[in-house]
């Protein structure tokens, strides 16, 4: 039987194993894309139609790049690629398994659609895992938000190297502050997600909004100053259990209001705590930077068509490159005690009159990076020409909505 946990040494284990740290340079990444119905947007797609298409793809090995096909709650579908030791890598491993998996959803007489928020419908939860039915419970206690984020959001989530073990650019604390002045420029410059039953919201990102009311505790932000292993193992403990594993038949649904560290105190009238729970309750917080060993950037919509591409690039660059980095620092220092900055972003993106020149000039600096580092490169092209479209012009993905809706 393994054994259980106190305080001290599952606050020194978590953070730990979320920091690993070493020279940035990999780049991975994770694409989320709700599932449309060809002839009908309005109408889940019947889960049965889509899995003859797809069995061969699960749940790894038959994509050419190496990418793991999953699926979400609302039957969303993800690839996660295997780590590249340069972005390109990445790209070009990603850009191929999108091609095979596009045209298996196409068999299926459906499409993989880019938007962070289903625009017309909440389609119903399709796993019936215990997981799931415990994590629905857990958010229904705060309201609809929890069911709309796990059934009709989808993301572009970027991993990058924690940093090493520096006090320079290149150190996993100077990445984690950076990440997080960043997120907000993130959030408004591809935001893709304005509507939601077929009518504005009022937010270009909807979807960050609905993540934000979910559930504060393991979706908000943790504080980005101070040393990042005592912030996020703070965070991760005082976070509340979203769903505690039992034998089955048994259900997995948690104490209300019960945090893993009254866990470790004995709280719940529940079995102890081990280090393979505490675990299970890492993968379970959603916040915009969540750090696993590498920092996983959470905050981006979908995006339509190939602009993950830019989506990808544009992070990876102003983290990886040096001189990008320099320039993304120096871009954001205005935004780091700026008040709401998040929801602001979710709200009016690149109209916001702070976030507007951070984003263009972020944007600006990772074409910069890849005109130095791979000058006329498809991936130099794609951010080039994001920029001249949206971030130069003030614009978000979501204003392309907005004026399709009104034409």
């Amino acid at each position: 039987m393994e054994a259980t946990l106190d305080e001290a040494e599952a606050e020194a284990y978590v953070g730990g194993i979320c920091f690993k740290t070493g020279p940035p340079r990999r780049v991975g990444v994770e694409l989320e894309w709700l599932v449309r119905d060809r002839s009908d947007p309005t109408s889940p797609v019947p889960l049965a139609r889509l899995t003859g298409a797809l069995a061969p793809l699960w749940p790894s090995g038959g994509l050419p790049g190496g990418s793991r096909l999953t699926r979400e709650p609302g039957g969303q579908l993800e690839l996660s690629t295997p780590p590249g030791d340069t972005l390109a890598e990445c790209v070009t491993a990603a850009a191929a398994d999108v091609a095979v998996l596009r045209e298996r959803v196409g068999q299926a007489g459906a499409l993989l659609y880019g938007c962070g928020l289903h625009p017309y419908l909440t389609p119903p939860r399709v796993l019936e895992h215990p997981r799931y039915r415990a994590m629905e419970a857990h958010f229904d206690r705060r309201g609809p938000s929890g069911r709309t984020m796990m059934r009709a959001t989808a993301a572009v989530q970027v991993s990058l190297d924690a940093g090493d073990d520096s006090d320079g650019a290149t150190g996993y604390r100077h990445r984690w502050r950076l990440a997080h002045r960043l997120g907000p420029v993130l959030v408004a410059a591809f935001a893709n997600s304005p509507l939601r039953q077929s009518r504005p919201t009022g937010w270009v990102s909807t979807r960050q909004s609905v993540w934000a009311q979910t559930d504060p505790g393991r979706t908000h932000p943790p504080r980005a100053d101070g040393d990042p292993r005592e912030r996020w193992a703070r965070y991760a403990l005082d976070a509340d259990l979203m769903c505690l594993r039992r034998e089955p038949p048994a259900d997995w649904t948690a104490p209300t209001g019960l945090t893993f560290r009254s866990w470790l105190r004995g709280g719940g009238g529940e079995r102890p705590p081990t280090r393979d729970d505490l675990d299970y309750h890492l993968g379970t917080l959603f916040p915009p930077v969540r750090p696993r060993g590498w920092l996983e950037l959470r905050m981006i919509d979908a995006q339509d068509s190939d602009d993950w591409i830019v989506a990808t690039a544009v992070p990876a660059t102003l983290l990886n490159d040096p001189r990008a980095a320099g320039a993304a620092w120096a871009a954001t220092e205005h935004l780091e005690d700026a008040d709401q900055l998040w929801l602001r972003a979710a709200r009016l993106g690149p109209t916001d009159p702070l976030l507007g020149p951070a984003v263009r000039d972020c944007v600006a600096a990772s074409a910069e990076a890849l005109a130095r580092t791979d000058p006329g490169s498809a991936l130099h092209r794609a951010v080039t020409g994001f920029a001249e479209r949206y971030s130069e012009r003030g614009r978000c993905p979501a204003h392309d909505r907005l004026d399709a809706l009104s034409r």
